[in-house]
């Protein structure tokens, strides 16, 4: 149904990138900020497509819709599967490494929020800092973990982003 939606015109296409992409890093956000879940380093690399395709899936909503630029919206559709893509990788990457198929990255942990204004504030900061590691996914939703939520996600938006492009 949605992928039918999307199909019709490149508007919608674009609109749906941009709905769908805004979704899903302000899931990512409200599970840190509003369930307090703290990112792994790897969680917080696959935030950075995101960042890109936000804009851009904006950008080619607007000139896709009202100015009806569907020719010029196509290299837009592109960089959003390409940026997609990337993100399925990510993703991926991040789930083998939870379910223990390939290593992660050695320096996996935690993170100071606020920079420490003298050594005993950087000391109770660290003292304070819970180390989120890489390999545990903090948990599971129909058996997928949320980075693997963001593979299949990325894979979807990729997809639209795809079809976007070749029409």
């Amino acid at each position: 149904m949605l992928y039918e939606y999307a199909a019709s015109s490149p508007d919608r296409r674009a609109m749906v990138l941009f709905v769908l992409s805004a979704a899903t890093i302000s899931g990512a956000w409200f599970t840190e900020y509003g369930l307090g879940y703290i990112p792994c380093k790897l969680c917080l690399l696959q935030r950075w497509p995101y960042y890109f395709a936000v804009p851009l899936a904006a950008f080619a909503w607007v000139i896709a819709g009202p100015m009806k630029m569907s020719r010029a919206v196509r290299p837009a559709f592109a960089m959003l599967a390409a940026i997609f893509m990337i993100s399925v990788a990510l993703g991926v990457h991040h789930a083998g490494v939870e379910w223990g198929w390939w290593l992660g990255p050695a320096d996996c942990g935690g993170r100071i929020s606020a920079g420490p204004a003298n050594v005993n504030d950087l000391l109770t900061a660290v003292n304070n800092t819970r180390i989120v590691s890489c390999i545990e996914a903090p948990f599971r939703i129909l058996g997928l973990s949320l980075a693997g939520w963001n593979a299949l996600i990325s894979f979807v938006l990729a997809t639209i982003a795809i079809r976007g492009w070749r029409s």
